[in-house]
């Protein structure tokens, strides 16, 4: 009797540990956005204050920007990494990581060496060290975990079967949500910094309109293949239900339509406010009326909603 009703506490531990790890990885990752967020829409937004001239100050300025961005986007693939391993296991965890930064990697180095997909562009130093001296590290897990809230959000509006056809579909409006991060990122990033460079002179703020094409390909494509790990099913019964993956994911705005709002890039900002809005105001929507239909429901057995609970970490 002792090992029987052990066993199940042992097999679960790792779970709730992952889960546990989760939250203060999100929290972390909020707070060096929100200093990222503050620090290039003051000081560094114009012509440097005095103080940020002394020698004590300019060494913390270099540690910052070598480290800050790289960081805020590790704890983020840590944040969904341990999110996604508490609801379907460590084994489909890091094959959601793997999928994610081989392909979005492979997108990347094919943009920088040839324009395809997205057009023709190329990476500064500010984003850390380069693959092949092309593409920042930081650049294939900020798909990862972007792609991962994207469908998160997918699985509290459509229906979660896992055919190919719902597969698909899935995938399509994954790599749509992931690509309205894309209308305020690329101006703050490219136009109002230079974290990467456009060698053309495209419609938005020097961004060729292939660019989103390329953002919906690829982010297809990276949801595709985590949706045929993890299935529809599992990522609508196990992750949807967390508020985790849409605090990521919204989170992750506010960086780039903040720089774009200091820096005056007016449609920029609208534009990506709305685009992010939509998921994000329809997964509210969503999930608000799900609380309903349960809140409405006759007395549910207390085992079934403690079972819940549990499962969903919520």
């Amino acid at each position: 009797m002792g090992m029987t009703d052990r066993a199940p506490r042992l097999a679960y531990w790792p779970s709730r540990a992952m889960n546990r790890l989760s939250t203060p990885l999100l929290v972390s990752h909020i707070a060096l956005i929100i200093l990222s967020t503050i620090a290039l829409t003051t000081f560094l937004a114009g012509a440097p204050p005095a103080w940020l001239e002394t020698e004590s100050s300019q060494r913390a300025l270099r540690i910052g920007w070598t480290f800050s961005g790289p960081s805020y986007v590790v704890l983020g693939a840590l944040a969904a990494l341990t999110h996604a391993a508490a609801r379907i296991g460590w084994r489909r965890a890091v094959l959601l990581l793997i999928a994610g930064t081989a392909i979005s990697l492979a997108a990347e180095l094919t943009g920088t060496s040839t324009g395809l997909p997205f057009g023709p562009y190329s990476y500064t130093g500010l984003l850390g060290w380069r693959v092949a001296g092309l593409v920042p590290f930081p650049i294939p897990l900020s798909w990862f975990y972007m792609v991962y809230c994207s469908l998160a959000i997918v699985g509290l509006l459509r229906p979660a079967h896992d055919g190919l056809r719902t597969r698909l579909g899935w995938a399509a409006l994954g790599g749509a949500a992931l690509t309205a991060w894309d209308v305020s990122m690329d101006p703050a990033m490219s136009f109002a910094t230079a974290h990467w460079l456009w060698h053309t002179h495209g419609f938005f703020y020097g961004m060729p309109l292939l660019n989103w094409f390329g953002w919906w390909l690829t982010g297809s494509v990276v949801a595709f293949a985590m949706v045929s790990i993890a299935r529809p099913s599992a990522i609508a019964a196990r992750i949807s239900p967390s508020s985790l993956p849409l605090w990521l994911y919204a989170v992750n705005g506010v960086f780039p339509i903040a720089i774009c709002v200091r820096h005056q890039l007016w449609w920029a900002a609208s534009l990506g406010t709305l685009a992010m809005a939509i998921p994000i105001g329809l997964a509210l929507a969503a999930r608000a009326k799900r609380h309903r239909a349960w809140t409405a429901e006759p007395a549910a057995a207390p085992s079934r909603r403690r079972a819940t609970s549990i499962a969903f970490g919520d």
